[in-house]
């Protein structure tokens, strides 16, 4: 069975992962924010929205990170 980027070539495939991993460390970044701010604000107020709001965001940064991963093995198989 074909990759899902199969139909890219080497050039867009390094383009896709410089920008996956880009804003894997991006997302990464405000998700630590969320985390911390999530802490402060459940020592102060107790438990809020604001507490479990970066479990929603954990998943997606997972995500990307499983999917530039992807993108790598599916670079490295080219060479």
């Amino acid at each position: 069975m074909a990759s899902q980027f199969s139909t890219y070539t080497k050039a867009e495939l390094e383009k896709k992962l410089k920008n996956q991993k880009k804003f894997a460390v991006i997302k990464g970044f405000i998700v630590l924010l969320m985390i911390v701010f999530a802490i402060f604000s459940t020592m102060e107020n107790g438990v809020s929205f604001h507490t479990f709001l970066p479990l929603f965001f954990i998943p997606m940064l997972v995500l990307m990170i499983y999917e530039a991963k992807k993108l790598k093995q599916e670079l490295l198989s080219r060479k």
